[in-house]
């Protein structure tokens, strides 16, 4: 899409071709082009077939009622913040009480929309026109624009004086793919923190897999996943306050907005599997916080360097699912398979950890039938590789 183009949508045909395309299937696109190529645009109608692509994938980021109402181009859906993501940081970023707060690297307006919805003002910065005529458009379609202000700019060139906050979301991908050294990220890292350091306070979004001993003394590390997958990891500051505890790390699990900080306790110890396992959720691991969680369960690890937590007791907590443990076994596909047999295990739900067995590969050599389910378990027990059987506790609070 081209700036043209975003003006073309934007007119009264540009909408009312928009309007007729939101339950198009994409595999008619063809007849589509060349029904409404009759009586608009050829280049008109090209847009609009891609907009409304763009806009059905956008429903799984943003949902449906602001997804069919915004505008994309397909790197700044690619690497746009899902909304519940989004707003989880903007009400930080609100509870810390900044009137304004300057995106940089904003792209088409996640985050942006986010924070405006949170009543903050915000400054949008971004250097390609394409994005910035883009997120003006968001802005205005979900009636949001009256606190905005977009800057087309580097970033690098924009001064955060007179804001009191600041968020970057470096570009971590080029139009080659992923860019993994951090200096040769769109701003360098280094330049991304050190403007969130000034800022009162500051975030930098960073990929979930960031090295610890690669978090900055003076940021507190915050680890997001949603609906159990991780999403990101941020590194806030607050350069002229102390609403931020600098070395901290956090694990944060949405929707629920559970949130559990690190109190900096010992690796918990390791014995044999009880009645229950418990899986952290992924941010609980990539935070180092499983200590945590054990202790919260009176239980310890599985084995040394696996992050499976057992315990003889059932308690609730959201940040780890429960599974009742029926059978602890060596690794072995023929004792597993005539297991399941003799379970009547048709459906199998396989996890592992610890193991470089394929599950898809399992699954099929096992050839589950019979009208009951059950989870295995993949891993390590004392450095054994193991298999553990059992199936949801539904009482726990991370369960289904």
């Amino acid at each position: 899409m081209t700036p043209e183009d975003l003006e073309g949508l934007l007119t009264a045909e540009g909408q009312n071709l928009l309007a007729g395309l939101r339950e198009h299937d994409p595999v008619d696109d063809l007849a589509a082009a060349t029904r409404l190529r009759r009586t608009h645009d050829a280049g008109l109608v090209a847009a609009a077939l891609g907009q409304a692509r763009l806009r059905q994938r956008a429903v799984a980021k943003f949902g449906a009622a602001d997804a069919h109402r915004m505008y994309f181009t397909p790197h700044g859906l690619e690497q746009s913040t899902r909304a519940s993501v989004a707003a989880h940081r903007a009400r930080r970023f609100a509870a810390f009480g900044p009137a304004a707060v300057a995106d940089l690297c904003c792209g088409v307006g996640g985050d942006v929309l986010a924070m405006l919805r949170a009543g903050l003002s915000v400054t949008a910065v971004d250097r390609d026109p394409l994005t910035c005529a883009v997120i003006t458009a968001n802005a205005a379609a979900l009636g949001l624009a009256d606190r905005l202000e977009v800057r087309c700019a580097d970033v690098t060139d924009v001064g955060t004086g007179g804001l009191d906050g600041v968020f970057v979301d470096p570009a971590r991908r080029t139009s080659r793919g992923r860019v993994f050294d951090p200096e040769a990220y769109s701003p360098p890292l280094s330049w991304a923190l050190h403007a969130a350091a000034t800022g009162s306070p500051g975030a930098v979004k960073v990929a979930p897999g960031i090295p610890h001993e690669a978090v900055p003394p003076a940021a507190e590390a915050e680890w997001i996943s949603d609906g159990g997958d991780v999403k990101e990891a941020v590194l806030w500051f607050d350069g002229r306050g102390d609403r931020v505890r600098p070395g901290a790390r956090r694990a944060t699990l949405l929707p629920s907005g559970a949130t559990l900080t690190g109190r900096g306790l010992p690796d918990p110890p390791a014995r044999p599997v009880g009645r229950y396992l418990y899986e952290p959720d992924g941010a609980v691991i990539r935070a180092h916080l499983v200590a945590e969680v054990a202790e919260e369960l009176d239980g310890g690890l599985i084995d040394p360097t696996i992050a499976y937590i057992t315990s003889d007791e059932l308690r609730a907590t959201p940040y780890a699912t429960a599974y009742e443990i029926t059978d602890v076994l060596p690794f072995g596909l023929k004792r597993l398979k005539a297991l399941l047999r003799e379970r009547g295990v048709g459906v199998l739900t396989v996890k592992k950890r610890g193991s470089a067995v394929d599950p898809e590969d399992l699954r099929r050599r096992v050839r589950p039938q019979g009208p009951h389910s059950a989870t295995v378990f993949l891993t390590r027990t004392a450095g054994a590789p193991s298999m553990l059987l059992g199936h949801p506790a539904a009482a726990a609070g991370g369960a289904p």
